[in-house]
């Protein structure tokens, strides 16, 4: 096929289209070449939403695979970080319900001697967005400069914000496209999506949460592990040391779920407090990440405890135009919801809590919806608590009364209260890598 400029096309997309349909591999040429058509519009939407379907169906090998994540991240510039003094380290979790943990993380691992260069995103249904939750303190701004970004890596040790434009642009059109196909879950598509970004974004090393259990994007942990499997792969084959730790999601992280909540939240577990379940998580996916970055001798438990994680943090705010001293935003609306019953709460379900919090303000159904910074849930139980029947077990914050009663609706088959304890899951459920 020709491009509307006149230029000869090496391949045609209904050949490469025909060839994965048919469960052929697709060689690296036809690879390289229909990412690099599709980003410059050589290829038309409706042909590489038939390709996204043919791999959701026929898959990708291992080495094609491999060579579509590179031909995405080749699609735009790749981030060099030779530049910093300090080992750059990243992490990526696939997303859940009061997951802040890059909040506390980034500052963290910073304050114990490596760069975290944090390119993150906006929240999309039940799940969090980091931005949308920094975006509640007053100030703060998500855009940086490439000089603010490199400047900011090199004398805070950690940045938190938004990627570019030219970063993985062909990702950035695929993704919207498995969007409205019904292509989203396909774990070569899913992986190459994650992966084309973090490794352009420079770092030599990788440290990945997948979440796993109702309110992540992985329910099961066969799925769960196939995905973290993948992407570890796609890193090695990359030069980007990886690690992937499963962990759950089958009840929310901690006690806020919702912007500015998770927020103040976040800066009680740099205060030395929070709950068990945040702290142990973040000091986990640190430890990690410094064994990655080569600074095994570094503990991170001590810089909570001697402030210089809070001291990062609050410089990392500052950089960015924030007040890390100024008030969150509080919802003017609050509602309780009671046990049902006396006796132990068994199960709070994360996936209706995150539906909740969207519902009440917290997130959006589109990309271009705006959030409400003060929306969300506040956990007054957790599973495991004895509760008796009228006591509050979650508080409701919105800023419009008329939000509670979809809110309330999403959260009626999620709490169960039982007679004795629930089995105790543990937090990191493996380790890959």
């Amino acid at each position: 096929m020709s491009a509307g400029a006149g230029r000869t096309e090496l391949f045609s997309a209904v050949d490469v289209i025909r060839a994965k349909r048919d469960g052929g591999e697709l060689s690296d040429e036809q690879i390289d070449w229909v990412i690099d058509a599709y980003t410059r519009g050589a290829v038309a939407e409706e042909q590489m939403a038939a390709l996204a379907m043919a791999v959701f169906w026929r898959g990708l090998a291992p080495r094609e695979l491999s060579r579509w994540t590179d031909a995405m991240i080749r699609s735009g510039e790749r981030l060099d970080l030779s530049f910093l003094s300090r080992p750059a380290v990243d992490k990526h979790s696939t997303g859940g319900v009061g997951d802040k943990i890059t909040l506390p993380l980034a500052p963290l691992v910073a304050a114990c001697g490596a760069a975290v260069p944090q390119l993150s995103g906006r929240g999309l249904g039940h799940t969090g967005g980091t931005l949308d939750k920094l975006e509640s303190i007053p100030g703060w701004r998500a855009s940086v400069s490439n000089t603010e970004f490199r400047r900011q890596l090199e004398e805070v040790g950690a940045v938190i914000c938004a990627a570019g434009a030219d970063l993985a642009p062909a990702d950035r059109k695929l993704y919207a496209l498995r969007d409205v196909t019904g292509t989203v879950d396909s774990i070569p598509l899913i992986a190459s999506s994650i992966m084309s970004k973090k490794i352009a974004e420079g770092s030599a090393a990788l440290v990945l949460d997948v979440k796993v259990g109702s309110g992540a994007f992985m329910p099961d942990l066969n799925s769960a592990r196939e995905l973290a499997e993948t992407m570890v792969r796609l890193g090695g084959d990359a030069g980007v040391r990886t690690v992937a730790l499963l962990t759950d999601m089958s009840t929310p992280l901690g006690r806020t779920a919702g912007n500015g909540l998770e927020v103040a939240e976040a800066v009680e577990v740099l205060a030395g407090g929070g709950p068990a379940d945040v702290v142990e998580l973040t000091l986990t996916l640190a430890r990690e990440m410094l064994a990655a970055a080569g600074r095994e001798d570094a503990d991170p438990a001590d810089a909570l405890r001697d402030g210089r994680a809070m001291d990062v943090w609050r410089r990392m705010i500052r950089a960015q135009g924030g007040d890390p001293d100024a008030a969150l935003p509080a919802s003017k609306e609050r509602h309780d919801v009671a046990a049902p019953a006396t006796g132990v709460l068994t199960r709070l379900d994360a996936l209706a809590v995150g539906v909740a919090a969207w519902r009440l303000g917290a997130g959006r159904a589109r990309k271009e919806d705006g959030v409400s910074a003060g929306a969300g849930v506040r956990l007054l139980a957790r599973p495991g608590d004895r509760v008796t029947a009228g006591q509050p077990l979650l508080e409701l914050h919105a800023d419009d009364p008329a939000r509670f009663r979809a809110a309330l609706a999403a959260l009626t088959d999620g709490i169960e209260v039982g007679p004795a304890p629930p089995a105790r899951r543990p937090l990191v459920l493996d380790r890959i890598g």
